[in-house]
């Protein structure tokens, strides 16, 4: 069976044919070419084949629609954020697993076990190479001074990655220097915010603007790409910190859905994604950090230095969501 299929055909599997015991159905935020390395390893060594469809869009919407018929057993996403508007809706269960407690600090899952982190990634700072000092930086409260007037760009302030950091200084500090924080970062913007975090990059290259607010994993994606070479070669990666904690971070991650038809495999395929060996293909293929203890990570990586983790839960973080875009919306940031 194909590795990728449509919904529609697994809503066939869902519908006119009963569940094979030794599948696993995955809805996926993430590209299916960044999971297949995993998906090809988990079956070469356990048999059960893993079937995902990409799903951009309306993850949620889908799951409430199918309800009980749904086909899916597993979520896959690439923010807490949309790890929680799956929770929300309802439409997963909490898993009970000693592997996966043992495997995945408590800060990277679910405090009731309906959400476990996969791999982690840092929210830095892309620094131009020419035009911004070693050392300038250093937390992410700075990045409101007035001294980077008309130096900064970013993607939409309602994306998830940026609303997520936004829910960060809320937790750190509280509503109102959230908000004051948020409005300084809008004055210092050099042009309106748009495209994704290696366009940011990109503008840095082209002298549009001096830092930017970026994932760590892109950097290795530009890096891997001719084209965008140039714009990742034109910057060093900063690691700020919040002033009372560490470098911010987000989660890609797994719930298992309400109706999963394939229960028993599907926690085995969760099991494996929190393993030594499915940690290490993420550690090398997506430049991501592994979020079991002890996995090392890449070489690209580990040029990049050390930098201390913050540990606000990320639990945390997600209760401070609709804050966060309240103010992102108050302060008119994409305006």
């Amino acid at each position: 069976m194909k590795l990728r299929l449509t919904l529609t055909a697994l809503a066939l599997i869902g519908t006119a044919l009963p569940a094979l015991a030794e599948e696993v159905n995955v809805y996926s935020h993430r590209q299916p070419e960044l999971i297949q390395p995993l998906v090809d390893a988990f079956t070469a060594e356990t048999g059960i084949t893993v079937n995902v469809a990409f799903v951009d869009k309306g993850m949620a919407e889908r799951l409430v629609a199918e309800g009980d018929r749904s086909p899916a057993d597993l979520v896959l996403t690439v923010d807490i954020a949309r790890l929680m508007q799956i929770v929300d809706a309802g439409v997963t269960q909490p898993v009970q697993s000693a592997v996966l407690e043992a495997n995945i600090p408590a800060e990277f899952r679910d405090p009731a076990n309906q959400w476990f982190g996969l791999t982690t990634r840092a929210r830095i700072v892309y620094a131009s190479k020419d035009r911004v000092q070693p050392g300038e930086i250093t937390t992410y409260e700075d990045l409101a001074s007035d001294k980077w007037k008309g130096r900064l760009c970013t993607r939409s302030g309602l994306h998830d990655y940026n609303v997520a950091l936004l829910g960060a200084m809320i937790a750190h500090h509280d509503a109102a220097y959230a908000t004051t924080w948020a409005e300084g970062l809008k004055a210092n913007l050099a042009k309106k915010p748009e495209g994704g975090d290696r366009d940011q990059a990109k503008a840095i290259w082209a002298g549009e603007c001096d830092i930017a607010l970026g994932n760590t994993y892109y950097m290795g994606q530009m890096l891997a790409d001719p084209e965008q070479k140039a714009w990742a070669d034109s910057v060093n990666v900063v690691f700020p910190v919040f002033q009372d904690g560490g470098t911010h971070m987000n989660v890609s991650g797994v719930a298992m859905t309400k109706s999963a038809p394939n229960h028993d495999t599907a926690l085995k395929f969760m099991e494996w994604l929190s393993s030594d060996e499915a940690q290490r293909i993420y550690a090398e293929t997506n430049n991501e950090f592994p979020v079991k203890p002890g996995v090392p990570r890449s070489a690209l990586v580990e040029s990049w230095g050390s930098f201390t983790p913050d540990t606000l839960p990320l639990s945390t973080i997600a209760s401070e969501r609709p804050e966060a875009l309240k103010i992102m919306e108050t302060v008119d940031y994409d305006g």
